[in-house]
C-alpha cells in the first residue's frame, strides 16, 4: 500500500485535510520534522474533524529518524516538486511507493530530492500559477497512485 510523507509541513489545515485524506484511504501518514505546529494543535484537529481514529499517524523527529524506517521497510522515494523531471500521471506506480511531498511554503529539499528514485511533477496549464494547495496535491498524486494499483474499485 502506498504511503504519503509529508516533509516539514507548516500549515495545520493541509495536514489536517492530508489526514483526511489518508484515513478515506486507509493510507499512512508520515509527518517529518520539524513541523510549523504542535501535533495538538486545534486548526489541525479541525480540519481533519473526527476521523483521526482512522489515520495511521507515524511522527518521524527529523529525516535522519524517517530514513531508518523507509530503510526498514523498503520501497521506492517518489518526490513530488514543481521541478520534477516526470509527469506524474505517466509515471508507473507500485504497491511500495512513498509519495514525498514538501513545505507549503518551500517544497521538497535538494538533498531530499536528491535520494528520491523518482521525481514527479503535477502539470498546470497558467504559468503564473507557481504550486497547487499542498493538500490537492496530494490527494491528485495518491488517487493516481491507487488508481492505478487498482485500489479504487
Amino acid at each position: 500500500m502506498p504511503q504519503v510523507v509529508l516533509v516539514n509541513p507548516q500549515i495545520p489545515p493541509n495536514t489536517g485535510n492530508i489526514a483526511r485524506t489518508c484515513a478515506a484511504t486507509d493510507t499512512e501518514l508520515h509527518l517529518v520534522g520539524p513541523l510549523g505546529f504542535e501535533i495538538s494543535d486545534r486548526y489541525l484537529k479541525r480540519a481533519g474533524l473526527d476521523y483521526w481514529p482512522y489515520v495511521k499517524l507515524h511522527y518521524h523527529e527529523s529525516l535522519e529518524a524517517f530514513k531508518t524506517v523507509h530503510n526498514q521497510r523498503g520501497g521506492r522515494l517518489l518526490g513530488y516538486s514543481v521541478a520534477g523531471k516526470t509527469n506524474y500521471v505517466s509515471f508507473q506506480f507500485q504497491a511500495d511507493d512513498w509519495l514525498l511531498f514538501g513545505s507549503e511554503t518551500t517544497g521538497l529539499p535538494a538533498t531530499v530530492l536528491s535520494h528520491c528514485d523518482a521525481t514527479l511533477y503535477i502539470p498546470m496549464s497558467q504559468p503564473g500559477v507557481r504550486s497547487l494547495n499542498l493538500s490537492v496535491s496530494v490527494a491528485i498524486g495518491l488517487f493516481e497512485t491507487r488508481r492505478q494499483l487498482g485500489y479504487l474499485q
